[in-house]
């Protein structure tokens, strides 16, 4: 398999695991594009990775890290807008938002709306 085949098969396999909230295992993929590529667009990668790394924690119960990576990810994201690789960025950062507001608001992570967990695929 070639690298960039290699590259996009890491890519996708990151957003499909993050479709299915599977948000561990879509960091590891984008973790090993990230990490074993150059790529002209590393910062967007990142994002994604603080992104799901973000939702990881709620489902820990980790507000403090929740918090800190989906607060990370935005200046990232920004850099791309209003889209990149055909994700819809401002979309994106809307639902950052919503959930930080979420995060901050809830007693438990438990009461997480996952509604507000955007779809990277559209």
């Amino acid at each position: 398999m070639n690298e960039d085949k290699i590259k996009d098969d890491l890519y996708n396999k990151g957003i499909n695991a993050f479709e299915r909230h599977e948000f561990y295992d879509a960091h590891e993929h984008w973790e090993d594009l990230w990490s074993d590529y150059r790529l002209k667009d590393a910062k967007f990668v990142q994002a994604l990775i603080q992104l799901s790394v973000g939702y990881f924690h709620i489902t820990n119960n980790n507000k403090n890290g929740a918090l800190g990576l989906l607060n990370k990810c935005i200046p990232k994201f920004e850099q791309y807008l209003p889209s990149h690789r055909g994700v819809n960025v401002k979309y994106i950062l809307d639902q950052v938002d919503k959930s930080i507001i979420e995060v901050n608001n809830i007693e438990s992570m438990n009461k997480f709306n996952w509604k507000l967990v955007p779809k990277i695929k559209r």
